[in-house]
């Protein structure tokens, strides 16, 4: 039967009506309850729940980690990179909420293995015990036992200068390598030509620069800095030392979000580090690695049967050189090498003790401190250090003094009969060297002939004679203001002031001490000093400033931030006529290599003779500045064990100055274009 609804319309649209309302109604329905349910919900939170959401939104919070700063660059005095900062990968460990220790213990496992795989060849590879110690995460493995964490939100570093294939694998299996992150980071590099070591010095982490025992006052008093990351490298030595604040540039910033537990919960936010600035040193690459090639070549011939066979030249004990060269004008340090030096690149990662053990004799910067031959450590005490009697090297300032107090006058002659009495009925005597006589000399010819008996007959005895106990503090006055016996000024870390020994060796008379200091045999300082004292010689009493850095620069380079100028320390003054009578007699003393140069030298050989382990050394010294007559460059070398100054120092001195002509030049044009040197 035919529905009769279907077929009237009026009806149809009221049902459509009808059904229509229904939905509405429906509709409102079922927001209103939602949003009694949502009105409800949130007076509970608002009156119920607020004080537990309070309280646990007080567990969770944010944590800072710092970020260690890119350290900035050191160039020589032409822009060539000595020391420079590289990026690199590093693979880092976060404690998090959750992480069981089997868990642990199993990713340790598989980086061991995956370092082994995709590791760099020759480097040593963590095993999952070092893994474990490095996660840090309260357990030892090996000795099934569990402590606390040093702390639990920073991150920590697990390897270091990763490779290509390392990185790549890590990344490919991240979503099953839990808990680990890659962060770029900068690393030091040192010129594999190993330049100026000792003196640019070496970096290692401040955890062990702050060691209550064996780390540096400098670092322990920086403990309860919190700018200082355990795992950051720091300056230990030399320039990376001094200028540690300048390099070092300000820490970035990392924030986590941590519960209360102190793990990470939540997405890191990273503020980037403030790059370091920029040394240019006074230091040439091109004169250095001329110096360092000399003091080792003239070591090699010294043993040499071309050294045998001549009468002054055959030291076969000579094992170490020290080297500084100085201008004259502005003290700027163009050279100063310590040999034999060290790869400084070994100390990052840290340096087995193996290889530690090599070269711990000379790691220390030897023109300015104490430092040792290339001898087996059980041997040392056979052979002197780096600090050595500066010997007749002291003769030009001797002169220079007994003028000045009146002992005698520039033509006053001494008969030099090559032997000296000296003490209680001439008990005592020294001798020239080869016992060999001088006659009649004056000021002069006693520098040119570097006569001992005329330093201690008219200098040395006199002033004992006159001042009594008095007359090693004159003595010291004097040396002081030249540079000898006090700090050089220039700042490096660890400068050792030297000895002199005729003031504090009481135990022989004031005579036997000051005739022995009037030729040097009862004063050591360092080669640095040397060098300052040789300047002061060519500037005719000024003291300058040793300088070796010349300008501090932002990291770009797009800025200098600091220019240092020459800094005259001290000035003495002699009349003219005696410092042209000492600086002749300078340029009149034979010294071996020296005969053709083509530009005059001043000069002054020394043979320092000590007893070392009950048996006497002699030990090569020399200075000199060059021109002569208008002094631009100043040298000091010293050799242990070197037999005489002549021989066993001057030949390394003349390529020092040949090298200074060649590159810089010693009328200020360089002989040879300039290398090109830019980074």
């Amino acid at each position: 039967m035919k529905n009769k609804m279907a077929d009237d319309p009026q009806k149809q649209e009221q049902s459509r009506r009808t059904h229509f309302t229904l939905r509405i109604n429906l509709f409102f329905f079922a927001i209103f309850f939602l949003f009694s349910v949502l009105v409800v919900r949130l007076a509970i939170l608002q009156f119920v729940e607020s004080k537990e959401l309070k309280a646990e939104e007080a567990k969770t919070t944010k944590r800072d980690t710092q970020i260690a700063p890119i350290r900035g660059n050191i160039f020589d005095r032409n822009g060539y990179p000595i020391a420079s900062t590289t990026s690199t990968q590093s693979l880092y460990f976060r404690m998090e909420s959750g992480q069981k220790k089997d868990d642990v213990i199993a990713l340790a496992n598989r980086l061991a293995e995956i370092f082994q795989q995709y590791g760099k060849q020759g480097k040593k590879q963590l095993t999952p015990q070092d893994i474990i110690k490095e996660m840090d995460v309260g357990y030892d493995i090996d000795k099934n036992k569990t402590t606390n964490p040093s702390y639990s939100f920073v991150p920590r570093r697990i390897k270091s200068d990763l490779s290509k294939e390392e990185i790549a694998y890590l990344l490919e299996h991240r979503d099953e390598l839990k808990w680990l992150e890659i962060m770029e980071e900068s690393i030091r590099v040192y010129d594999p030509d190993t330049i100026a070591v000792q003196l640019v010095g070496y970096m290692r982490p401040f955890s062990t620069a702050r060691e209550p025992k064996n780390g540096l006052p400098f670092y322990k008093n920086q403990e309860a800095n919190s700018e200082y990351l355990d795992t950051e490298y720091v300056g230990y030595d030399g320039i990376e030392l001094m200028y540690q604040d300048e390099l070092r540039g300000k820490n970035g910033v990392k924030t986590y979000p941590v519960n209360a537990s102190q793990k990470i919960i939540g997405k890191v936010t990273i503020t980037p580090p403030e790059k370091g600035n920029n040394l240019k040193l006074t230091i040439d690459k091109n004169v250095q690695q001329v110096t360092e090639k000399a003091i080792m070549d003239q070591l090699v011939w010294l043993k040499s049967p071309a050294a045998k066979a001549t009468q002054f030249g055959y030291a076969p004990n000579a094992r170490s050189g020290y080297a500084v060269a100085m201008e004259v004008k502005t003290g700027k340090v163009i050279a100063m090498a310590s040999m034999p030096d060290y790869d400084p690149n070994k100390w990052i990662g840290g340096i087995p003790t193996s290889e530690y053990n090599q070269i711990k004799q000379f790691v220390n910067n030897g023109t300015i401190r104490a430092a040792y031959p290339d001898y087996p450590e059980n041997e040392l005490s056979k052979h002197p250090n780096s600090i050595v009697y500066m010997g007749s090297t002291v003769k030009p300032l001797s002169v220079l003094i007994g003028l000045n107090e009146g002992l005698f006058g520039l033509n006053d002659r001494y008969d030099d009969n090559g032997t000296y009495y000296f003490g209680k009925n001439n008990a005592f005597s020294i001798s020239n060297s080869d016992r060999h006589s001088y006659g009649s000399i004056n000021a002069q010819l006693a520098v040119k002939y570097s006569s001992n008996t005329f330093m201690s007959a008219m200098i040395g005895n006199p002033l004992a004679q006159r001042l009594g106990a008095k007359a090693p503090e004159l003595w010291e006055s004097y040396l002081n203001k030249f540079g000898l016996g006090v700090p050089t000024g220039s700042g490096l870390p660890f400068e050792f002031p030297g000895f002199s020994e005729f003031k504090t060796n009481t135990k022989d008379s004031i005579q036997s001490r000051m005739i022995y200091a009037s030729w040097g045999q009862n004063e050591k300082y360092s080669t640095l000093q040397l060098a300052q004292y040789a300047v002061t010689l060519a500037n005719r009493g000024k003291r300058m400033k040793p300088l070796f850095v010349d300008e501090i620069l932002d990291y770009n380079n797009e800025q200098v931030l600091k220019k240092f100028e020459p800094e005259v320390l001290d000035e003495t003054t002699f009349p003219k006529a005696n410092w042209d009578a000492v600086i002749n007699g300078m340029k009149e003393v034979n010294a071996q290599g020296f005969a053709d140069a083509p530009y005059t030298v001043a000069r002054k050989t020394g043979t320092s003779t000590q007893d070392v382990d009950g048996r006497k050394v002699d030990n090569a010294v020399f200075i000199a500045f060059a021109p002569a007559e208008n002094p631009t460059l100043a040298v000091a070398v010293v050799i242990p064990e070197g037999g005489f100054g002549s021989w066993g120092a001057g030949p390394v001195a003349r390529k020092i100055f040949d090298a200074y002509d060649e590159y810089i030049g010693l009328n200020g044009v360089p002989k040879k274009n300039k290398a090109t040197t830019s980074p």
